[in-house]
């Protein structure tokens, strides 16, 4: 699982490192629904499909609210022969609306084993705003209580569906200085309608934990991302980390199959990518290296990462994978600065695909060979956040946010 209009188009090849690459078609639909100038973040999951023998996406997303300033929360559903219905998130008798926050509002979706949508909304440092059907395929209504710890706020809420239909989130959770802002792993229990707090996977003195992907690999263990922020929040973060969670036996471990303790700290986690030189841990006026954004997906059971990490005055782009037990890391782009979004997967000619956003729109890179091409996959649409999921038919579905004109669109890669 993990105004319409329909704009077919084939990618355009657009070398910005290597060789050409060859294009391949690329179908884009506007969503015909307007969205709110507040859908945007990268960091965040909202796009779900759905595909044993159909072809389903669910597109959560803001609309404009009654007032400036404010956003309502809804779904977009598009069914197997593309007709669009728009579900509204309910609190209570009315829409979900909330007051405006860039870069904290974006709703993330999943859909559990009974086809019910689970949906976290504008949560920043707020209490639970959650929101599940209570019929399959039904309009959300709140549910905030069924959440443990209660009274705290919570921020970066970030859902995958496992393979027997629990869906499984991690967020970032309130804290003292002295002990961190935390990382918190959950998991609602499809069978038994219940959720119930797994672990806190990550804390560190004086950091805060900033959630960014979790995938399940083949054997079915789950893959934590995340990355280290200066307490209690900064921009720009540091010290990309790992962890790996075996349902089966609730143990976890690190990319290598050794038992880890946790929470982790900066001293136990398995990071990813190393402070480099001349790197600190600095605010929101930082101007040295730091990462932002990244996202996983897995060959089997070996992860792969791609982020966003700032060296001089820009944020490139790099990936991050295992080789002889460790984690090595090469660049993908770096020619010109790239937006807070970026996703990856994982197809079986291509092998890594990762997309990442420039003032120039989205673009898909791929290492055929020994070094890295990218293609336009959206030309003439100025794409600046979006989501990739990879389908059960091997589908690349796209989540597309133009801010510019404040659209939405869907995609197939």
């Amino acid at each position: 699982m993990r105004r319409a209009a329909v704009v077919a188009t084939a990618i355009l090849a657009t070398t910005l490192l290597g060789a050409p690459a060859s294009a391949a078609p690329a179908a884009v639909t506007l969503a015909p629904y307007p969205i709110d100038s507040s859908n945007q973040a990268g960091w965040w999951s909202p796009l779900e499909t759905y595909s044993p023998g159909t072809d389903y996406a669910y597109l959560a997303f803001n609309e404009p609210g009654a007032t400036a300033g404010t956003h309502k929360v809804a779904i977009a559903r598009r069914d197997t022969v593309g007709t669009w219905t728009r579900l509204p998130v309910m609190n209570g008798a009315a829409q979900a609306e909330y007051t405006d926050d860039v870069g904290h509002n974006q709703p993330s979706i999943a859909r559990d084993g009974s086809g019910r949508f689970h949906v976290f909304a504008s949560m920043h440092n707020n209490a639970w705003r959650y929101f599940r059907s209570d019929t399959v395929g039904g309009n959300p209504t709140f549910h905030g209580a069924d959440l443990p710890d209660q009274g705290v706020g919570v921020t970066y809420p970030v859902l995958t569906t496992a393979p027997n239909g629990d869906v499984y989130l991690i967020a970032r959770l309130d804290g003292a200085q002295s002990a961190g802002r935390s990382g918190r792993l959950y998991r609602w229990d499809n069978a038994t309608s219940t959720w119930t707090r797994v672990a806190v996977f990550a804390t560190s003195a004086n950091r805060a934990v900033y959630p960014d992907d979790l995938q399940f690999d083949s054997a079915g263990n789950l893959h934590i991302l995340w990355e280290w922020g200066l307490w209690p929040a900064t921009a720009f973060r540091h010290e990309l980390s790992h962890l790996v969670y075996r349902p089966a036996t609730g143990d976890f471990t690190d990319h290598s199959g050794a038992p880890v303790t946790v929470p982790v700290s900066l001293a136990t986690a398995d990071v990813i990518q190393p402070l480099s030189a001349g790197e600190i841990y600095e605010g929101n006026d930082g101007t040295g290296p730091a990462v932002q954004s990244a996202k996983l997906t897995l060959d089997g059971t070996s992860p792969k990462v791609v982020y966003r990490y700032r060296t001089a005055a820009i944020f490139t782009v790099r990936y991050a994978y295992l080789s002889g037990g460790s984690w090595t890391r090469d660049t993908v782009y770096s020619a010109a600065q790239t937006t807070a979004a970026i996703d990856i997967t994982w197809h079986p000619t291509d092998l890594k695909r990762v997309y990442y956003a420039t003032a120039d729109g989205l673009f898909m890179a791929t290492k055929p060979g020994t070094t890295w091409t990218s293609v336009a996959v959206s030309p003439g649409i100025p794409v600046s956040r979006f989501a990739v999921e990879r389908n059960t038919q091997g589908v690349d579905v796209l989540y597309l946010v133009d801010l510019t004109n404040l659209r939405l669109y869907y995609g197939r890669n």
